[in-house]
């Protein structure tokens, strides 16, 4: 059986009374992206998953962050989480699991997932509740368990070794944008879910 290979995208548009997001995602892209939370530190990570896992992603939000930048970090976690779900369908054809170590400086960071429909995050980051520039460092794992929770994605994401806070974050949303893409992608010419059940 044939593979489809028209792009696959999703549009999200969420709005609550804490933010306004609208998200544009192409699975088969160049990493091209335009990204404007209104949270610098975010939009330097998102550039990096869409760079390294070859999405094309746009995303403009504007939210409460005269409160903290929580409630928008969050709910961008949870529109790119609607967007492949939205994408993947029944995750037929895909390769469905995705591995990636990637290293910064003295940091090693691994991420691996699974396209499974059960929803987990395992988070392996001992890292301080701190500042990066303006972003608290907890947030990371915010944004994290709500894309898992959205795409229906079993995460774990764990930090091998690092000291900078940057450094690790940084680390970690590459190697995430590197197993998203690999979990992702089509298998040549077989559009069969990869279960013995039959379907996820």
């Amino acid at each position: 059986m044939k593979v489809d290979k028209r792009p696959r995208t999703a549009k999200i548009k969420r709005k609550t009374s804490e933010t306004d997001i609208s998200l544009s995602l192409t699975i088969e892209g160049s990493g091209s992206s335009s990204i404007k939370t209104g949270v610098g530190f975010l939009d330097h990570m998102l550039t990096l998953f869409s760079v390294h896992g070859l999405f094309d992603l746009e995303i403009k939000a504007r939210g409460d962050l005269n409160v903290d930048d929580h409630h928008t970090v969050e709910d961008v976690g949870i529109c790119l989480g609607q967007a492949f779900f939205n994408v993947l369908g029944d995750k037929g054809g895909i390769n469905r699991y995705g591995c990636s170590y990637v290293p910064m400086d003295e940091t090693l960071a691994r991420v691996v997932i699974d396209f499974s429909n059960r929803p987990y995050l395992h988070y392996g980051v001992d890292l301080a509740d701190q500042k990066v520039g303006t972003f608290d460092t907890i947030l990371a794992k915010e944004f994290l368990r709500a894309l898992a929770l959205h795409a229906g994605m079993t995460l774990h994401v764990d930090l091998i070794h690092g000291e900078n806070a940057h450094h690790i974050i940084e680390a970690v949303f590459k190697a995430l944008g590197r197993a998203v893409c690999e979990a992702s992608a089509l298998r040549q010419g077989d559009t069969a879910v990869l279960s013995s059940k039959g379907s996820l």
